[in-house]
């Protein structure tokens, strides 16, 4: 999910706005649509991911908001690639991030 949302957000980005800024808003108008219901589903999809791999408020965070940025969702989905999923899937202990207490 985190590479399509990227791909159609790039278009959305890189093609569809300046085209809707050259007159022709039906690229920008489809693409954004697609990009907004692909966006939605990521997020489902990234918060279950986060879930099941017991993630901090943080790296969650970033995972969630990484649809919103251009390019950013590849980023992000290489680093919990290999920071979290790889280690799970490997049997291996994910290292712990620090927990600040709550006041």
């Amino acid at each position: 999910m985190a590479y399509i949302t990227g791909v159609v957000l790039m278009v959305l980005c890189f093609a569809g706005i300046p085209l809707q800024v050259a007159g022709h808003p039906a690229v920008a108008n489809n693409v954004g649509v697609v990009h907004g219901i692909l966006y939605i589903i990521y997020l489902v999809f990234a918060w279950i991911l986060s879930r099941k791999l017991g993630l901090a408020n943080k790296p969650t965070v970033i995972m969630l908001l990484a649809g919103t940025v251009p390019i950013m969702t590849f980023i992000v989905e290489r680093w919990i690639t290999r920071r979290y999923i790889a280690p799970a899937l490997a049997g291996e202990p994910v290292p712990a991030e620090p927990v600040s207490p709550r006041v």
